[in-house]
């Protein structure tokens, strides 16, 4: 099976053609989010990636379920499950204007790409530990394919 990672530029257009083919209408098959907050929440979500958000520490219970996530899904290519918990500081439930948000998205995917090609990603993630860039690509491409799957794009 194959791993997607947004470094590939195939996977990168894949995802921002889809994240394009979403409009203010689409609808979402589970969670309690619009089309509007998964848009702002994955932009979030990519600058605890460029280091513009700062995650607060958790406990070492919390850590190490989260590296062993990090594992089984490289390992076995799994998705991210369906309403799992997040970090209070992405989560979003306030409303927000969709052609920003979307807009936002793009331009901070970017940025993360930009990231990649500069070897500029950190080193670690509160929840997941260690962090490699083959870490940052597949677990960002995982988080972006789970929410455009939840708006069937």
């Amino acid at each position: 099976m194959v791993k997607k990672h947004l470094n590939n530029s195939i996977y990168y257009k894949e995802i921002t053609d889809r994240i394009s083919k979403l409009s203010a209408d689409s609808q979402g098959k589970w969670g309690k989010m619009d089309v509007c907050q998964m848009l702002t929440h994955c932009d979030l979500v990519l600058q605890v990636a460029l280091q513009k958000i700062e995650l607060p520490s958790i406990n070492i219970i919390f850590k190490t379920i989260g590296i062993v996530t990090k594992v089984e899904m490289y390992v076995f290519n799994n998705g991210i499950p369906r309403n799992m918990p997040t970090f209070q500081k992405l989560i979003v439930n306030f409303e927000c204007d969709f052609d920003e948000s979307k807009a936002n998205l793009l331009k901070t995917l970017g940025k993360f790409r930009e990231a990649c090609t500069n070897k500029k990603l950190p080193d670690s993630h509160r929840l997941f530990g260690n962090m490699a860039e083959k870490d940052w690509t597949f677990l960002e491409y995982k988080h972006l394919d789970h929410h455009l799957k939840q708006f069937n794009v």
